[in-house]
């Protein structure tokens, strides 16, 4: 992996979500972790781990943070720092690192192997899944040299489903004139 040592501001984007997790609300696992992201603006945005009887609905402190950029009129981001609050190593899930990667390409700050480091989200998600209309870090799954993560994802978006139906129909020579 590409990881260095975080620097001052990733390091001070670190501490913020630390302090952030404390207001995680994980009643049932008991694992709080914060969240920041740092919009291409400069806003810092928090979010904290939200969890739900019903498991699946339960959030991310990672994804609670990208919608608070997002609702603020925010499209990209530089760099996320995510923290457990009990201090051990974590690094953002599958399906965060995917949503970060929606938007764009960002800095993840994380403790690793027992220290604060800063790496590119390219490091943890290698291959994301891509739209053909750029969606996920705003890279081309050609351009980017790897073959889309799923065949829809490269073809073209389908035609109106009632033209569709009619050429069918043309195709079947079912069509009826109702006129």
């Amino acid at each position: 992996m590409g990881a260095r040592p975080a620097g001052p501001e990733e390091r001070r984007l670190f501490d913020r979500a630390l302090r952030v997790a404390r207001h995680a609300y994980a009643p049932y696992s008991r694992f709080a972790v914060g969240a920041v992201v740092a919009g291409a603006s400069g806003v810092v945005y928090e979010g904290v781990n939200v969890e739900n009887a019903s498991y699946p609905v339960g959030q991310c402190a990672e994804r609670v943070a990208l919608g608070a950029l997002v609702t603020a009129g925010e499209r990209q981001l530089t760099t996320v720092a995510v923290a457990a609050a009990d201090g051990i190593d974590l690094l953002p899930c599958g399906a965060c690192l995917q949503a970060l990667a929606e938007l764009s390409a960002p800095t993840v700050v994380a403790r690793f192997d027992g220290r604060v480091v800063a790496l590119p989200l390219g490091d943890l998600l290698t291959a994301p899944f891509a739209h053909a209309s750029g969606a996920a870090g705003r890279r081309e799954p050609a351009a980017a040299g790897l073959p889309p993560a799923c065949p829809s994802a490269a073809a073209p978006s389908p035609p109106d489903p009632g033209a569709a139906a009619a050429e069918a129909g043309r195709e079947a020579g079912e069509l009826q004139d109702t006129s």
